[in-house]
C-alpha cells in the first residue's frame, strides 16, 4: 500500500510538472515550443492552448476536480493526436503525456474505468 501511494503521489507530479510546463511554455511563446504549432498552422493559438492544458491539468491534479480534470485532458490529447495524425506527425508526442495521465488517474481513482454491476438494483 506504501509503495502505491509512493508511485501515485510521484506519477501525479511527474504529470502535473510536464503539463503545467508545457502548458507554460506554449503561453508565453517559446519559439521552440511553438514551432509545433506553426506546423500546424496554428501559432495564433498557442495562448488558448496553453492556458487550458494547464487549467486541465489543475483540475487533474485536485482531488475533487481529478475526474473532469482527467475527461478534459483525455479530449485536449486527443484532438492533439488527430492533429498530428492529419499531419503525418508523430503519435507520440500527445501519445506519453496520455498514457501517463491514464496510468496516474487508474492509480488514483479506479473508478474512473469500471464500475462494478450492482445485481440488486438490476431490473
Amino acid at each position: 500500500m506504501k509503495i502505491t501511494k509512493i508511485i501515485t503521489t510521484s506519477l501525479s507530479v511527474l504529470v502535473g510538472i510536464m503539463l503545467i510546463a508545457s502548458g507554460l511554455m506554449k503561453a508565453i511563446h517559446l519559439p521552440w515550443s511553438v514551432a509545433g504549432l506553426v506546423k500546424f498552422n496554428l501559432p495564433n493559438s498557442a495562448t488558448i492552448l496553453g492556458l487550458m492544458e494547464m487549467s486541465f491539468a489543475i483540475l487533474f491534479l485536485i482531488r475533487k476536480t481529478m475526474r473532469i480534470g482527467f475527461i478534459l485532458l483525455c479530449c485536449y490529447f486527443a484532438g492533439a493526436m488527430a492533429t498530428e495524425l492529419s499531419h503525418d506527425g508523430s503519435m507520440l508526442n500527445p501519445g506519453v503525456p496520455l498514457a501517463l495521465i491514464w496510468v496516474t488517474a487508474f492509480l488514483k481513482d479506479r473508478s474512473i474505468f469500471w464500475v462494478p454491476l450492482n445485481h440488486q438494483n438490476l431490473p
